[in-house]
């Protein structure tokens, strides 16, 4: 009787150091940045297309450096938001879709969708 229990004591120690998780060899995880600053957000109404530069509401924005915009398609057509310098290239963002771009340096933006040429906006760094 005395082996078995020294054999479950044995067992509950070994279990028990290795389940403390005090293993010092392994790195502990980073936490996760936090978002570099405040958000705006910019929405695509229904009928865009024929709004021109009303089409993204607000169509000028300001926002401060770090800051990051979010536009939400509330349309039931793809939309894009594309840089007109290239700073950046939404992607077609389908009906109920969002794409987000935070805004690391100080400048004015202009942009415009791709597929609706007609409809323009502005951001707006500081």
């Amino acid at each position: 009787m005395s082996f078995l229990r020294l054999v479950l004591v044995s067992s509950f120690v070994t279990f028990s150091v290795a389940c403390s998780g005090s293993n010092s060899s392994a790195p502990s995880p980073s936490p996760a940045p936090n978002p570099g600053g405040p958000s705006s957000s910019v929405s695509i109404p229904s009928g865009a297309q024929a709004l021109g530069n009303r089409a993204y509401a607000p169509d000028d924005v300001t926002v401060t450096v770090g800051a990051t915009v979010t536009w939400t398609n509330s349309d039931t057509v793809p939309h894009t938001s594309t840089a007109d310098a290239g700073a950046w290239n939404s992607g077609t963002v389908a009906p109920g879709g969002q794409f987000s771009r935070v805004f690391e340096t100080a400048g004015t933006f202009a942009y415009h969708c791709t597929i609706h040429p007609g409809m323009v906006g502005t951001v707006v760094v500081r």
